[in-house]
């Protein structure tokens, strides 16, 4: 059941489709677009709020399971990597750092540049987060019937591909260049 706050942000949110916005009056008959469009835009804030519960930042959260997983990255290859700006990333990499979480390591390839290295200490951390934080986000996203799973799972691999290969330059359907207000 939906609270008031987020049925007026569902109400709010119904008027950035893609078609025809009085065609589908009930969400229940919007297309699978829209409606994954909509659950994509409203997880993101709940999947911070989650995790910020737990006293760490998101990004920091997630750049110390990157960094797990691939000690040694530079900033901007980690920002990528993230979905954020460099600035987010050296923001958060401040803070990991002046609490023992995270340093900052010369290259020695190129000693200009820089590489995160995750210490004990974010090692220590992200062990101790990372079971409740995984716990909280498993319930939130414990919505399909079993008998549903495999269907929504190869739904959402075909979509991440189709993401994936989507091209980076944007063009109109038409060919043409965009018009309008938000162009």
């Amino acid at each position: 059941m939906l609270s008031n706050h987020q049925g007026s942000n569902i109400t709010r949110m119904k008027n950035f489709g893609f078609d025809d916005l009085e065609a589908f009056p009930s969400m229940e008959e919007w297309p699978i677009g829209r409606l994954f469009g909509l659950a994509s835009r409203l997880s993101g804030p709940v999947v911070w709020r989650i995790i910020e519960r737990h006293g760490i930042s998101p990004t920091g959260f997630f750049l110390l399971r990157l960094l797990i997983v691939e000690d040694g990255l530079r900033p901007g290859e980690a920002a990528k990597r993230l979905l954020v700006t460099p600035a987010t990333v050296t923001s958060v990499v401040d803070t990991l750092e002046r609490n023992g979480h995270v340093r900052r390591e010369r290259s020695y390839r190129d000693r200009r540049g820089v590489m995160l290295r995750i210490t004990d200490s974010g090692r220590r951390l992200l062990a101790e987060k990372s079971g409740p934080i995984g716990r909280d986000l498993s319930r939130l996203y414990d919505v399909a019937d079993e008998a549903d799973e495999a269907a929504v799972r190869r739904f959402l691999l075909a979509l991440i591909r189709q993401f994936g290969d989507h091209p980076h330059q944007e063009t109109c359907s038409r060919g043409e260049g965009a018009e309008g207000e938000g162009a």
